[in-house]
């Protein structure tokens, strides 16, 4: 009896799996799926949802070729086929095909986007596919004609015989030449049109953007009608940063909505469509008695801000694929600590700062290189510190560097304690004092983060006067 093994072939994704069959006078068993002993060999763990038979009267019987926006698992019940392949995705390898007769101790991995044909080679042949995820009526997808000259597949029973049966629809599929190649799923962007929003699609082009006045994530029934089954990376760049507001009665109900609900949807439905998830986290889930927080450190936050993004870093970490981001001090295109501080000097405006908190700053563009690395690279999933690299700084130090850089001196940026800029506040969210963060676990992927300072002086450049 063979062991279970897995072959690669032409088509990339497309594996012949040999079974074990165990038999006797009886008769024969196997273990047609296995999820764990499969998926250990390297098969996909595509997240079956159904499973459907196909049973074929009479040896002929011809199938075919079908594309759907699915992955599949074929083997046969009883019978033998004749079963052939063809890649209709956009890329190198389209028009690819491989062929291979299945028994019952043959079952084959189709990647979607790949094209599904089959003969029946004896009479009563019951065909088997199981598939991840539902069909629903309306959408068309490529489909080829079984006597294609291109794809030339070698039927062991020649279509034109009197044999063969092929239905009229499975007839008029047209030719190769005339097939449009089947898209990869997309790229979702939300919260496009933030500062990190905006930096996301210069390294994800092409990507869907949307904002909450299109899609509001907060609202299950807005997530549930999203159609996911186009997706396979959600970048969730949508957030509530109004931390002070947030201790407000009416702010602290939107800032969990956005930072804790919304990720929990979205949660959600990436672990039911086999989703990517990417979410954005903040220094402020630690109450900063740590000089450096490394990822693994425990949630301690001070504030209903850091509280609701704690809350949604368990939600995002419960879906298999996921990076959470977890990040400080962000810079980016749009309004932020450095561009007022730039505007201040230019005006002649000499402000006091506070100098009791310490730490890093992240632009969005350091943020999303980070994004892209991790995606591309495949590392490993979970939770990623990131920030610019670089000693840490206090605020005021920062301001000295952007004044210094605007042609003023560091001496025109006074110092003051977060207790004496709060005291006339009415709602302050408390924050941490340190907020630098630990990049040795994504700098262990190969991504190095550039200079806190060099992108700081690279940034403050490319500001108007004001």
């Amino acid at each position: 009896m063979a062991e279970l093994s897995i072959d690669t072939t032409p088509i990339p994704g497309l594996l012949v799996v040999h079974l074990p069959v165990h038999g006797d006078a009886r008769g024969w068993f196997k273990e047609n799926w296995q999820r764990a002993k499969m998926t250990a060999l390297g098969l996909p763990d595509f997240g079956p949802v159904q499973n459907n038979m196909s049973f074929n009267a009479a040896r002929g019987a011809t199938r075919g070729i079908h594309t759907e926006p699915w992955d599949k698992f074929v083997s046969v019940a009883a019978g033998r086929v004749f079963a052939a392949w063809v890649d209709m995705r956009v890329g190198d390898t389209f028009g690819n095909t491989f062929s291979v007769e299945i028994d019952e101790s043959v079952a084959v991995f189709v990647p979607r986007g790949v094209g599904n044909s089959y003969q029946a080679l004896a009479d009563g042949t019951v065909y088997s596919y199981l598939v991840n995820d539902h069909w629903s009526p309306g959408p068309t997808y490529p489909a080829l004609n079984l006597a294609d000259e291109t794809a030339a597949i070698p039927w062991p029973i020649p279509l034109d015989s009197d044999e063969v049966e092929i239905s009229d629809k499975d007839k008029a599929n047209p030719r190769l030449a005339d097939v449009t190649p089947m898209e990869p799923k997309k790229t979702l962007i939300i919260g496009a049109k933030g500062q990190l929003g905006r930096a996301l699609q210069a390294d994800f082009p092409g990507a869907d953007l949307v904002d909450l006045d299109e899609l509001d994530v907060s609202s299950a029934a807005a997530v549930d009608a999203w159609p996911w089954h186009d997706y396979q990376l959600v970048l969730n760049a949508a957030a509530y940063t109004a931390v002070d507001v947030a201790e407000t009665p009416d702010g602290r109900k939107i800032c969990w909505a956005a930072n804790a609900v919304a990720p929990a949807h979205l949660a959600r439905v990436a672990t039911e469509h086999r989703l990517t998830l990417v979410h954005v986290s903040s220094d402020y889930v630690f109450d900063g008695t740590a000089e450096l927080h490394a990822e693994d450190e425990a949630f301690s936050p001070l504030g209903v801000y850091g509280q609701a993004k704690a809350a949604g870093d368990i939600a995002v970490a419960t879906t298999p694929k996921h990076y959470i981001l977890r990040t400080s001090w962000v810079i980016g295109d749009g309004n932020n600590f450095v561009k007022t501080m730039a505007r201040l000097a230019d005006n002649g405006v000499s402000p006091s700062v506070v100098d009791d908190q310490f730490g890093r700053l992240t632009f969005t563009s350091e943020l999303s290189r980070a994004t892209r690395h991790l995606v591309d690279s495949g590392a490993p999933f979970g939770t990623y510190n990131v920030t610019n690299s670089g000693d840490a700084q206090s605020w005021a130090e920062i301001a000295r560097d952007v004044f210094e850089l605007r042609g003023r001196a560091r001496e025109d940026v006074a110092s003051t304690s977060t207790a004496a800029y709060s005291a006339e506040i009415e709602f302050f969210s408390p924050r941490p004092t340190h907020s630098a963060l630990s990049l040795e676990k994504i700098e262990a992927t190969g991504f190095l983060p550039l200079n806190a300072q060099t992108v700081l002086k690279e940034y403050v450049a490319t500001l108007p006067s004001a």
